[in-house]
């Protein structure tokens, strides 16, 4: 991060202190951060499109108009959610992005809600019934035979996984006994227990503590944020090429997995999220959530870069280490080292990752704790282009 590096060295550490970098990267792909591509649908750049024809199987219309109307949804949820007030019981859209469902608890908001162009689905129990159910849950003590629980919108219930092979262990039984005391539930048989991706020291380009690697998330006014299980508050942090970054400010892990980290020295901060060379870099603009059922990609030191759906909010994850809350499980997956990585949806910083199960080369599922929180609890101002 010395200035006095040749100039490839230069470019390539303002990527890295954007989202960790490799030390071969090139400065031309960098310049295609701020490549948009306009159709007066949508605006978004070629490397997103091109992800999305990759992993979605569309054409590059059909990614234009997913865009469009997954931007148009999440505007369209604002104005549902107020008009719904406290009988909101959640939303998520369809099947490729079209069509955008908001629950309503009880019918008499229903035509306020409709009238702000979302499908209306009338339920029983109201969202802060069931987040009041989940918290009753949170509180109990899980064993590492259940995999994770949350609220599901679409079903208006609280949904509990469990290990499909500990299902019959007695502490298992007595966890989903006093959870069934607490409101609605259903029980899910998995294959998977999550874990976290942190990592053992490898080559590669991450930021270091110790021997733990870890990818940098976002850009935050006078450092980045990263996963809390990365390191603790204090820990000195090194980046891809060995040199001194900062240290953890402020870090919670587990009940919650999230951290921020100074960044001096030499580093500075750039609102940039890498490609790793599959796509073009991606400028971060704001922090826009995401809702269910939306696309939405991720950027590690390990995998780089990969896409998939946001498939739940606001669930709990139960880590060998001890259970963390609020957090949103998507389809994407993640391996040993992405750690802290970028969650992105189109320019919408959303998250910083935290665990899950499988690899991309099987598949599977991956959990982030959403960006919004960790810029509220920290009192930090996200890095915008």
């Amino acid at each position: 991060m010395r200035r006095t590096r040749p100039i490839r060295a230069v470019l390539t550490a303002l990527l890295v202190s954007g989202a960790c970098a490799t030390a071969g990267f090139l400065p031309a792909q960098a310049a295609g951060a701020d490549t948009p591509r306009t159709t007066g649908r949508a605006a978004a750049s070629d490397g997103i499109l091109a992800a999305m024809q990759r992993d979605f199987g569309l054409t590059a219309a059909q990614a234009e108009a997913r865009l469009a109307a997954e931007k148009q949804a999440a505007a369209t949820e604002k104005q549902a959610r107020r008009a719904a007030g406290a009988a909101y019981a959640g939303s998520w859209l369809t099947s490729g992005a079209r069509e955008l469902t908001v629950a309503v608890a009880g019918s008499a908001k229903a035509a306020a809600v409709r009238a702000t162009g979302a499908r209306v689905e009338v339920v029983g129990r109201s969202a802060a019934q069931l987040d009041a159910a989940k918290k009753r849950i949170d509180a109990l003590h899980a064993p590492s035979g259940v995999s994770s629980w949350r609220v599901d919108w679409k079903s208006n219930r609280v949904v509990v996984e469990v290990l499909a092979d500990r299902q019959s262990d007695n502490d298992v039984k007595t966890f989903l006994a006093r959870a069934g005391r607490t409101g609605p539930l259903t029980v899910h048989a998995t294959e998977h227990a999550p874990t976290t991706f942190a990592a053992g020291t490898v080559g590669g380009d991450p930021y270091y503590t110790g021997n733990v690697r870890c990818s940098i998330g976002f850009s935050v006014q006078g450092g980045f944020v990263t996963a809390g299980h990365c390191g603790g508050a204090g820990q000195s942090v090194s980046g891809w090429d060995g040199s001194y970054v900062g240290n953890f400010q402020g870090s919670s892990f587990p009940d919650n997995d999230y951290a921020w980290v100074n960044v001096g020295s030499g580093w500075w901060t750039v609102p940039v999220v890498l490609g790793w060379g599959t796509v073009s870099d991606q400028l971060v603009r704001g922090s826009a959530e995401a809702p269910v059922g939306a696309s939405i990609c991720r950027s590690g030191s390990t995998s780089h870069w990969h896409c998939g759906t946001v498939l739940a909010k606001n669930e709990t994850v139960n880590y060998s280490q001890g259970a963390v809350h609020q957090m949103t499980k998507t389809s994407v997956c993640a391996e040993p080292g992405d750690s802290g990585g970028s969650f992105i949806s189109g320019d919408q910083a959303q998250g910083v990752t935290s665990g899950g199960w499988g690899n991309c080369s099987s598949g599977g599922e991956t959990w982030y704790q959403p960006i919004n929180e960790i810029l509220g609890r920290y009192g930090l101002t996200l890095h915008t282009a």
